[in-house]
């Protein structure tokens, strides 16, 4: 189809508008790096992988969970404070009736990991890890050997440094909530 010589005209400037515009549009869009991976319990064994992922921290791990009991979680959490990693958890004081949640958070407090409980009981349902500023987790697993053998359970791991980030500063003004939390002792 032939245009008049004036549509012509107009129509190349327009399109050439429309290329200049996509081009710097293009030129500001920066590509998401960010990956999810699903880890589902008890297929995928999920606590076993996080573990994995514990023991590959250099900076910090902040945990916030309602259920802490498996012996997995405890060694490598405590072998991260070991190796000089800042962590730190946060979980539910009603919790605490479980003889196995006790005994778990008492090894961890050994080792110098301070930790948190929340002051309005049964409410902590966030199951949360954030790991030096490029992983966050979260998901229906409580950190637990239920979680990871038998529970039918969703675990997400994100690498994604703006997200993880995000998480981070969340875990941080809970930590510093004193009127939600309070040192476990």
């Amino acid at each position: 189809m032939s245009l008049p010589p004036q549509l012509h005209k107009t129509v190349r400037a327009g399109l050439f508008c429309t290329l200049l515009l996509v081009a710097s549009v293009g030129a500001s869009v920066t590509p998401s790096t960010a990956s999810v991976e699903v880890w589902y319990g008890p297929d995928d064994r999920p606590l076993e992988q996080l573990v994995q992922t514990y023991d590959r921290a250099k900076r910090y791990i902040f945990v916030a969970v309602y259920g802490l009991t498996s012996p997995l979680t405890v060694k490598a959490l405590v072998g991260a404070r070991k190796r000089g990693v800042d962590v730190r958890v946060l979980t539910d004081r009603q919790r605490l009736n479980d003889p196995k949640q006790k005994t778990a958070l008492s090894a961890l407090r050994e080792a110098g990991i301070p930790i948190k409980i929340n002051r309005h009981d049964a409410l902590m349902h966030l199951k949360q890890v954030v790991i030096d500023d490029e992983v966050n987790t979260n998901g229906s697993m409580n950190q637990t050997t239920s979680g990871n053998r038998y529970n039918d359970e969703r675990l997400d791991v994100i690498r994604d440094h703006a997200t993880t980030v995000k998480a981070r500063e969340k875990f941080l003004s809970l930590w510093k909530d004193q009127e939600r939390f309070q040192d476990w002792k």
